[in-house]
């Protein structure tokens, strides 16, 4: 146990634990009423005003108990229900619990009937449980509370604050009206707006300090917790209309999350990103070397996209930023695009649907083609080329596929040793290479030269992969059949006006980089990418990352776990664990990853380390970054 001169007031309701305990009772007592959700919105309305001062608690107490009709034996239900609702951030800091336990009180305007058994299992004993009491008729129906008891009348927790005259500093952690009114009262010297279950303006504009979770409330009072720096002091910016579904996830994990619609210049970027910890975005952000020197406190960028051209992945490895990027989750998107793609063009669909747009009736068979027996070649036989392979085959195509890498075929795929090859021999050509700027014009004249009269060519991949020049070139001299494009040289930061020498061309069809911009690929996107980042904030995984070692970690409970990123050179571990041997640190724990620039070591330990350790860690020779975890 750790003595202290502060005390620490807890309210219960929506503080210790996530919801009104008796609107929970009310979901228990009402359950088989007809009336049931209409009786439960006005206990909820009643709850509001009475938390909010605008009736006398008094008055809230005794209009609830009336429509609750609830039991005695309604109350053991009620107790397990709300064991399983105790808040989050209050359930994985149980230590302090243990610790402080002779300077924690819970002093609650609910009732001692239930709360006394929630709060025991956090060493709280009934005398420092300061809350109302139920009176009941001679059958357990609950029918009143004891009017004498301080806490069922208007400001009571003030004067039950004043009888109990502790000595030290009060401290008063709650979410309504009774709980910051002590503090204007003076028998509290400080109050914490707690928000992490429900936020009150009215309460939060009168606080000391707003908590949106315990761990805040440790790190302000530099009181020990289960984790180092509280997930809410990390702030997220997420760009370009990611899906709100990160948003959802990330805020839900505690972090403060904030989104912007539209890309940023770097000019815009830098000033934005100042105090900025994970920025998230998609295509038609820049992420330069200027913009990551500027951000001294950036710990990961993650784009929820497949590329990452975008971003200068070694200036990131350098400043110790990880990058995470979505490989996977479009993969169908762009398949199913291609598929479409394929029998429209050969099916010279987009032509006849121009034309009858225009008013002009043109039904004939010249030009179209069935897509069952045609050779599809496919170059890059990546994620998309192989998932294009299995359905293109189910289509009844013959497919090839050439790739610079040994890649093994999927089906009846025949993999074919040169581009010359693939091409002479190809009724459609699809393009699925990656965005290695040596891809630039890697598909020219040259190439075109070589594709059979009449074939199409569909570019999925990247803009600058395809000289658009020869493509219009060879389209207007009927050379190739048709094109569908999706991607282009130099697309604008923003919709709106776009032209392309490709715009008016018959049998073309043009989309706006929309290959993986379905609702499905968005939302598996919003969920891939923000676990990667949860990943590793929460526990130093960097599996997937792009630009860093890979370590898959196990989450430690009862251990301190080390983050330390540092210039591949020699003899830096030495010297990290002659450190943690000169203070007599066990480790756990160790694992480290290095490619050739960067090293990424992390130690867990299980004894408790002081500041001057963290001090050395931060200043060995090499260090990029050091970071506790917890």
């Amino acid at each position: 146990m750790i003595t202290t001169n502060k005390n620490f007031i807890f309210d219960f309701d929506s503080t210790l634990t996530r919801v009104e305990a008796l609107d929970v009772l009310a979901e228990i007592t009402l359950a088989n009423n007809p009336k049931k959700d209409e009786i439960i919105q006005q206990i909820i309305d009643i709850t509001n005003l009475g938390i909010d001062g605008e009736i006398s608690f008094t008055e809230s107490l005794e209009r609830r108990i009336k429509l609750l009709n609830a039991n005695k034996s309604d109350l053991h239900q009620l107790v397990e229900n709300l064991k399983k609702q105790v808040s989050s951030s209050i359930e994985r800091n149980k230590d302090f619990f243990e610790n402080y336990r002779d300077n924690i009180y819970v002093i609650s305007c609910g009732f001692k009937e239930f709360i006394d058994p929630i709060v025991a299992d956090y060493n709280i004993p009934s005398e420092r449980v300061f809350a109302n009491t139920f009176e009941f008729d001679e059958d357990g129906k609950i029918v009143s509370f004891d009017a004498a008891n301080p806490l069922s009348q208007h400001n009571g927790k003030i004067k039950c604050l004043k009888d109990m005259n502790l000595e030290g500093e009060v401290q008063v952690i709650g979410d309504g009206y009774s709980d910051y009114v002590t503090r204007e009262a003076g028998v509290a010297d400080k109050f914490f707006a707690y928000t992490e279950n429900v936020e009150r303006s009215k309460t939060t504009q009168n606080a000391d300090y707003i908590a949106p979770n315990f761990d805040e409330f440790l790190y302000v009072n530099k009181l020990p917790g289960n984790i180092s720096y509280p997930k809410n002091r990390i702030k997220i910016l997420l760009l370009e209309n990611i899906h709100p579904d990160a948003f959802t996830r990330l805020s839900t994990d505690g972090f403060t999350v904030e989104t912007v619609s539209k890309s940023l210049s770097e000019d815009e970027l830098i000033e934005k990103i100042k105090d900025v910890h994970v920025l998230g975005i998609r295509s038609k952000t820049n992420v330069t070397k200027k913009v990551i020197e500027a951000a001294n406190r950036l710990m990961v960028v993650s784009a929820f996209c497949i590329g990452t051209k975008q971003i200068d992945l070694e200036a990131c490895k350098e400043n110790g930023v990880i990058v995470f990027n979505a490989p996977y989750s479009n993969t169908r998107s762009v398949v199913e695009l291609a598929i479409g793609e394929i029998i429209m063009l050969m099916r010279s669909v987009f032509q006849r649907s121009t034309e009858l747009h225009n008013g002009l009736w043109n039904k004939t068979a010249e030009g179209s083609k069935e897509v069952r027996g045609k050779k599809l070649g496919i170059i890059g036989y990546g994620n998309i080329g192989k998932q294009l392979s299995v359905l293109a085959e189910a289509l009844g195509m013959d497919v090839y596929y050439y790739d610079v890498e040994d890649k093994l075929a999927l089906g009846n795929a025949t993999k074919l040793n040169t581009l010359k090859e693939l091409l002479e021999i190809s009724d459609v050509v699809t393009l699925h290479v990656d965005d290695n700027a040596a891809n630039k014009n890697f598909f020219g004249e040259n190439e075109i030269a070589l594709m059979k009269d009449g074939a199409q060519l569909i570019n999925l991949s990247r803009g600058f992969v395809v000289d658009v020049k020869a493509l219009v070139a060879a389209l207007k001299s009927k050379k190739l059949a048709g094109a569908a494009v999706d991607v282009y040289p130099e697309e604008p930061r923003k919709n709106g006006d776009f032209y392309t020498e490709l715009a008016g061309l018959p049998n073309v069809i043009l989309t706006p980089h929309v290959g993986g911009s379905t609702e499905e690929a968005q939302r598996d996107i919003a969920e891939f990418v923000p676990n990667k980042i949860m990943g590793y904030i929460n526990s130093g995984n960097t599996v997937d990352a792009v630009n860093f070692p890979n370590i898959r970690l196990p989450r430690q409970v009862n251990a301190h776990r080390f983050l330390h990123i540092h210039k591949n050179v020699p003899g830096v571990m030495a010297k990290i664990n002659k450190i943690l041997a000169k203070f007599d640190l066990n480790i756990i724990g160790q694992y480290l990853s290095t490619d050739p620039k960067v090293g990424y070591v992390i130690t867990d330990l299980d004894k408790d380390y002081n500041k001057e350790v963290v001090d050395k860690l931060k200043n060995v020779e090499g260090t990029i970054k050091f970071r506790v975890l917890y």
